[in-house]
């Protein structure tokens, strides 16, 4: 009943013995965590497919130490690991909330220490950030047995994801709290893109961003947590970076590795980041799946966006991934760069448990705080409230608590993309059934009801 009436949505343009969603109705029994049944409906179905397409939490990596640190080692990226340890220290500052080391420095220090920063090349308001920065940098540096060093800072937390689910604005009211500092850009992409040479996404790689490029950035922040330092023992400063990609996006391990490795990326960005920074806290704020990607059409589609265009895009991309799932386990579609540069809208965003497993295959269950749009959009001041309890910050004044509630919506639909109006019914069923069964074991993974969106 399911598949026709799948065929019927998309006017009969569904082609295939299965479809997506014949795959799918046995999802919430079929995922890690639950034994797959072949009872009553499911006994025509072949057991063994379905331990394929479902079977994605299994990952093979080689771990090697090296310095101290366990690095995910693979031949290639072996590289960039090095690169990434020469510079950050093996233990950050005790009295410094924030994780800060001071960095030794060699060479003329007279020389202009930003003019090859590639992000302030890319973006003219982080230049100028650089250039006044330059100005004061003799003064920044300290003496330590005879050598100079620069106080230097890595992110106290990131903000994850996901692309059109309110990060800005989680971002935008953070900054409302005094101890925490935010320097631009919001969302650098450097573990998910420019550390590799992805400027833009989908695009090739291009020349590497480099680590000491990412931590200038956190530049302005170190100053203020050194002045802090003058006339205090400790700093409760913090800095954070809000990048939607961290979270989901991984394809640059296709340039990275080849086909060497089968049909899944052998490490993530989050397996780098716990390498760098394994006590760090991470945020990420979801939403409606249904709802994203309609929102995500809307913000980053190109001309003639329509209701039926969202449409006709929404049955070719399920349509490929449904094609992904006959050959490969839905892991490998998920984090199939290929396809995900092939689909016309950005389905395997919304597949929010497939990555929110694979962060808690990484980190701790309390160190991944995951929050609702829907519930932050009703109330503001108690979302962020919570943020900051995960934060270890301290209590806000009423004035500013107030603040937080009055604060304007940040990156809010543009007028044109309202006036297109609702998605189609016949697209909004579509999707529900799509994603219903990955967000019904959302919500048991978070153990939060809320999480099914009711789909």
């Amino acid at each position: 009943h399911v598949k026709h009436h799948h065929h019927h949505l998309c006017n009969g343009n569904m082609t295939g013995k299965s479809s997506v969603f014949f795959h799918l109705s046995v999802f919430p029994d079929a995922l890690p965590g639950k034994s797959i049944k072949s009872s009553g409906a499911r006994q025509h179905l072949d057991i063994s497919t379905l331990q394929k397409v479902f079977s994605f939490l299994l990952m093979a990596s080689d771990v090697s130490v090296i310095d101290g640190f366990e690095l995910l080692v693979n031949s290639n990226p072996l590289s960039l690991c090095l690169q990434m340890f020469s510079v950050a220290p093996r233990r950050f500052l005790p009295d410094v909330k924030n994780p800060c080391w001071f960095e030794e420095l060699r060479g003329d220090v007279s020389a202009d220490p930003y003019g090859s920063n590639l992000f302030g090349r890319s973006f003219r308001q982080i230049q100028l950030i650089f250039e006044q920065l330059s100005g004061s940098f003799t003064q920044r540096l300290t003496r330590h047995d005879g050598r100079l060093q620069l106080l230097r800072c890595l992110p106290y937390f990131y903000i994850i994801g996901q692309p059109k689910c309110g990060t800005t604005d989680l971002y935008e009211r953070l900054r409302l709290h005094p101890d925490v500092r935010l320097t631009p850009p919001k969302e650098p992409h450097w573990w998910s893109r420019k550390r590799f040479g992805i400027i833009h996404s989908g695009e090739r790689p291009q020349t590497r961003f480099p680590l000491d490029h990412y931590l200038d950035l956190f530049d302005p922040v170190a100053l203020q947590i050194q002045q802090s330092l003058l006339g205090n023992s400790s700093s409760n400063i913090i800095t954070g970076e809000a990048s939607a990609s961290t979270m989901w996006d991984n394809d640059a391990w296709l340039y990275l590795y080849g086909n060497s490795t089968g049909a899944e990326p052998p490490s993530l960005v989050q397996d780098f980041i716990h390498a760098l920074q394994p006590d760090t806290r991470l945020i990420a704020i979801l939403r409606d799946p249904v709802e994203r990607l309609y929102s995500d059409y809307l913000y980053f589609g190109t001309a003639n966006k329509s209701a039926l265009d969202f449409h006709q895009k929404v049955c070719e991309s399920l349509r490929m991934f449904e094609g992904c799932l006959r050959d490969a386990g839905l892991r490998a579609c998920v984090y199939n760069s290929t396809l995900n540069k092939a689909m016309s809208v950005r389905l395997e965003v919304g597949l929010y448990v497939v990555f929110v497993l694979d962060w808690l295959s990484v980190f701790s269950r309390d160190q991944l705080l995951v929050l609702r749009l829907e519930d932050h959009a009703l109330n503001p001041r108690l979302s962020m409230s919570r943020i900051f309890r995960f934060l270890s910050l301290g209590a806000l004044s009423d004035q500013r608590q107030r603040q937080i509630s009055k604060s304007p919506v940040s990156n809010p639909r543009r007028a044109s993309d309202r006036d297109l109006g609702p998605m189609r019914p016949a697209t909004r069923e579509l999707l529900t059934l799509f994603y219903s069964p990955f967000s019904q074991r959302l919500a048991e993974v978070l153990q939060d009801e809320s999480f099914t969106w009711d789909l």
